[in-house]
């Protein structure tokens, strides 16, 4: 039902929520979700719908990555998922770190690198256009 739920809220024809609402309160877009979505159930089986022990379908991949998401993006705590998407905290943790660890070994050779002189060129004239001067050297990554 929360899977349902879930798909009549944001995905389905003629849902709920706007693409608008989408993005405010999953802090992206919906097609870089399904992107996400997509890349993680590739690689990782923990992120297909599989049955449970009862035989009946067991999470989806749509609760588990929503659920990561939103625990990331507010700091929303694991047991208070439970209420909203009928994940326990356990399984909340376990969806977390499944979809971190997934996300650092899909994307890691083109987001988790050094920024090379093209990148820096971009930021560069990026900050300068928001009147940000300085923001490369405020950068950790940088030493």
């Amino acid at each position: 039902m929360s899977h349902a739920n879930l798909m009549n809220n944001y995905f389905n024809p003629n849902s709920v929520y706007t693409e608008k609402d989408f993005r405010r309160r999953f802090r992206m877009r919906r097609h870089v979700f399904e992107c996400l979505l997509r890349d993680v159930q590739q690689v990782n089986p923990y992120f297909r719908q599989k049955l449970d022990r009862a035989g009946r379908p067991g999470f989806s991949p749509h609760q588990k990555v929503i659920v990561a998401l939103r625990m990331m993006a507010y700091g929303s705590p694991a047991d208070s998922m439970d209420e909203t998407y009928g994940i326990s905290e356990s399984t909340c943790l376990d969806t977390l770190q499944q979809f971190c660890d997934t996300i650092v070994q899909v994307h890691k050779d083109e987001y988790l690198r050094e920024p090379n002189q093209e990148d820096l060129n971009r930021l560069i004239r990026k900050a300068e256009d928001h009147e940000f001067p300085g923001m490369i050297g405020s950068l950790g990554c940088m030493y």
